[in-house]
């Protein structure tokens, strides 16, 4: 009867060292690789959001999210930016974390977003300003407001303007405008449901917010 005969001592050890070798190359080459995958597809997006954006005084504004036709890296792109946003014609979203000169926005200034008579966002529904802190969370103040808009009794100037007070502390005699911030950077939101012809056609631009002395 013949017997089958068994890899020697050397054979083994040395299909044992093959296969580490292949290992030791192969795993982490495929991690690089996930890694490089990963970064490039955060880069692509990030790059897309910017594409998407426009940028004037300081606020952001995209139009494309929401529409059924968009691709996977516009979807991508508006998951990162505004996510469970709403058709244009349907609600616009400004964003800032910087004031009129492009410095960050902190509750260690006070500011004022002036609308000049006229000058609030068209729109046939309604409009707010709201305060988030990262990730998103609103902030927490002694008045429990959260956001300013057309229903908040909004007090206008004698010229019918209006002035929102952005600041950590009340603004003495502009309680009514006051929208509170953190001791920390924030960002807002301006949201516009159903916006009107000129928002939709980008001919308004959201004032600046203005540091004030």
């Amino acid at each position: 009867m013949n017997r089958t005969s068994l890899p020697s001592a050397p054979s083994r050890l040395w299909a044992i060292v093959r296969k580490l070798t292949v290992v030791a190359y192969v795993v982490p080459g495929g991690l690089v690789g996930a890694v490089f995958a990963f970064v490039t597809a955060l880069l692509l997006i990030t790059a897309q959001v910017n594409a998407m954006q426009t940028t004037v005084n300081g606020w952001s504004i995209t139009m494309t999210c929401g529409k059924a036709s968009n691709g996977i890296l516009v979807r991508a792109g508006c998951a990162q930016a505004l996510p469970m946003v709403n058709l244009p014609q349907e609600a616009v979203y400004w964003t800032t974390t910087v004031d009129g000169t492009g410095q960050t926005l902190t509750g260690s200034h006070d500011y004022v977003l002036h609308f000049p008579p006229g000058g609030l966002p068209p729109n046939n529904a309604f409009w707010s300003l709201t305060m988030t802190v990262a990730p998103g969370h609103l902030v927490s103040n002694p008045i429990n407001r959260y956001s300013v808009g057309d229903r908040s009794g909004l007090v206008p100037n004698a010229d019918g303007s209006i002035d929102i007070y952005i600041q950590h502390a009340a603004p003495a005699g502009h309680e009514a405008n006051w929208l509170p911030s953190p001791s920390g950077s924030f960002m807002l939101w301006l949201r516009v449901y159903q916006p009107g012809a000129a928002i939709l056609s980008g001919a308004y631009h959201v004032p600046p917010v203005v540091e004030t002395h």
